[in-house]
């Protein structure tokens, strides 16, 4: 079984690096491209200009008396910020896929005995069910079905 839980080829056996350097994908590309790069960087920009202008109208109007603009100014900055973050994280969207695809699993050495016998136990309930299903079958298809 693999760490996950999921039976492997060798049945119960887990080892404390599930990949090896040898096993390991060749790298993928981390960053967007062509179109869809473009894309991403025209919307940016419009965000950015969006942000920019609501927040000198409301510089505007706050300066001219209106105390509940002075909450919108600094919330478009706040919009500005967090339509950065996003642009930054969508552009560089396999980067942190890849480094955790990239890292073995380690199992700390006091959980490995208790992985193993989680692992066991759900092999056992799998061929429980799976005989359950049988049975259930062969009852279904009543005594005039067996030989």
């Amino acid at each position: 079984m693999s760490l996950s839980g999921s039976p492997g080829r060798d049945g119960a056996g887990v080892s404390e690096h599930t990949s090896t350097p040898a096993s390991r994908p060749a790298p993928t590309p981390t960053r967007l491209t062509g179109s869809e790069a473009a894309k991403l960087h025209v919307t940016l920009a419009a965000g950015l200009a969006l942000c920019a202008g609501a927040f000198w109208f409301e510089v505007r109007r706050a300066l001219g008396g209106n105390e509940l603009s002075w909450a919108y100014v600094f919330e478009w900055p706040l919009f500005a910020a967090f339509a950065l973050y996003m642009w930054w994280q969508t552009l560089h969207l396999n980067r942190r896929k890849q480094r955790a695809a990239t890292a073995p699993k380690v199992v700390a050495p006091e959980h490995v005995e208790m992985l193993r016998n989680w692992q066991l136990h759900l092999q056992e309930m799998a061929e429980s069910e799976a005989e359950a299903k049988a049975k259930s079958r062969a009852e279904q298809a009543g005594p005039e079905a067996a030989p």
